[in-house]
């Protein structure tokens, strides 16, 4: 006689991807939404209120549970040095935006805003001391950290070392000739095609974000931006969150915007595209909306108008 073995099988894993169906209309969520690379779309306890809102989500995104979705990995282009560039070729001017990350776990870390105070003979460079929560960032001397820096025609990345951090009588690093510079140039008025998720929050004043739109441009100082309707009308303003990746900059804004325009349905999809200029927005803001755009300037969107 042959024993045979029985065995219940295991519950399938449940899986991150979603479908139409498994997204409740009138209903809050019970766990946060995702796109494909980790950027978060909605919030747990948001609400899709009808289809409209949720074939938009399904047609531009690929929505999936943000509490299964595995880490998304991103590969960055390695970047060549232009040997040519020296710190003098770079045209900075005093008080010009720069960023500042410490080399050591660099990845995925903030870059900290600081201002250009000049630069040496021997081409050292001076810059004010970074502060989080009023409080100077940990460097130490020897340390190597990445840079960022913002001229009027083109951002430059860099690395240097800290030969020396003063806290008196203000508050400024001494830091070694810059190396492996690399260079984007800039067109003025520049704006570029994009595509990423942009969470929205009707009014000022409001909690949460309620939904989700499409970004469809950026400048440096605004998006335009599709959505299944008109989100508001001119001159009022919706609050936005959007996440900026390029290069080693990785940033999540968080800001209010005033609606300049909004132009009307268009094509086979009817959706309505708002112009809208951002405020509100930090150094650290600003440095990475200007390094997204800079990044992509091979993909220019020449529009006409006021739109953003």
């Amino acid at each position: 006689m042959t024993d045979t073995l029985s065995a219940t099988p295991d519950a399938a894993p449940e899986s991150a991807l979603l479908t139409l169906a498994d997204i409740p209309l009138g209903q809050p969520l019970d766990w946060p939404l995702v796109d494909a690379d980790g950027t978060l779309l909605l919030d747990s306890g948001a609400t899709l209120v009808g289809e409209m809102e949720r074939d938009f989500l399904f047609r531009h995104f690929a929505p999936q549970r943000g509490d299964l979705a595995a880490p998304a990995s991103v590969n960055a282009k390695a970047e060549e040095p232009d040997a040519a560039l020296s710190v003098r070729d770079l045209h900075l001017t005093i008080g010009a935006l720069m960023g500042l990350r410490p080399q050591q776990g660099a990845s995925g870390a903030p870059m900290h805003p600081c201002k250009l105070i000049g630069v040496a003979p021997n081409e050292a460079v001076f810059v004010t001391l970074p502060y989080v929560d009023r409080r100077p960032i940990e460097v130490t001397p020897g340390e190597n950290v990445e840079m960022v820096a913002i001229a009027s025609h083109a951002v430059y990345r860099f690395v240097c070392t800290i030969h020396a951090m003063y806290q008196a009588p203000l508050g400024y690093l001494l830091l070694s000739k810059p190396a492996n510079i690399r260079m984007l140039r800039e067109r003025k008025s520049i704006r570029v095609r994009a595509q990423f998720p942009v969470r929205y929050g009707i009014g000022e004043d409001s909690e949460g974000y309620q939904g989700v739109a499409l970004a469809r441009g950026i400048s440096a100082l605004g998006l335009s931006i599709a959505a299944p309707w008109a989100l508001a009308k001119v001159g009022e303003r919706l609050r936005v969150a959007f996440r900026l990746r390029s290069g080693e900059l990785d940033t999540t804004i968080e800001t209010s915007a005033v609606v300049r325009n909004v132009l009307p349905a268009e094509g086979a999809e009817p959706l309505i595209t708002l112009g809208l200029e951002l405020d509100s927005l930090s150094p650290a803001d600003q440095m990475a909306m200007k390094v997204f755009v800079f990044d992509r300037q091979d993909d220019v969107l020449y529009w006409t108008g006021s739109s953003r």
